[in-house]
């Protein structure tokens, strides 16, 4: 994530220090992980497959950059696989589905959602080629 803040003024990152994610604008700038995009396309060729994101609640621009993002690296028209696919809650334990892939599950309701919580980023689910590879024997 610190890579990606490479050009914002020193004072800036200063004022936003301990809590970055609030800083406007800031979810604009991040490149997908590695193989999410590909991951997303085919799991959702394999399930009814959402985007369950958390925006700061301090951050109001972070709201408007997720659907951007989104637009930008998975499609904005009709029949792209996120298209009317985005979530955004703080209380991820209100949606429902067979499983949740989340690096913080135990945070913003995940640790209460009525299914499998896949954790990314864990020693059993260090990358999305392993998630993947999860979820693909369970469709």
């Amino acid at each position: 994530f610190k890579a990606h803040l490479a050009g914002i003024a020193p004072d800036v990152l200063k004022q936003y220090e301990g809590r970055v994610d609030e800083m406007p604008g800031v979810f604009a700038l991040m490149p997908p992980m590695p193989g999410a995009l590909d991951a997303f396309r085919e799991l959702s060729t394999l399930f009814d497959t959402y985007i369950l994101s958390t925006a700061p609640w301090r951050n109001p621009s972070a709201w408007q950059h997720k659907v951007e993002w989104v637009h930008l690296h998975l499609g904005i028209e009709e029949g792209t696989p996120a298209h009317k696919r985005l979530i955004l809650s703080h209380h991820k334990n209100l949606n429902r589905g067979h499983f949740l892939v989340d690096d913080r599950p135990m945070h913003n309701g995940a640790d209460k959602f009525d299914g499998k919580v896949v954790a990314f980023g864990s020693k059993k689910y260090p990358n999305w080629e392993a998630v993947t590879a999860f979820l693909r024997k369970r469709a």
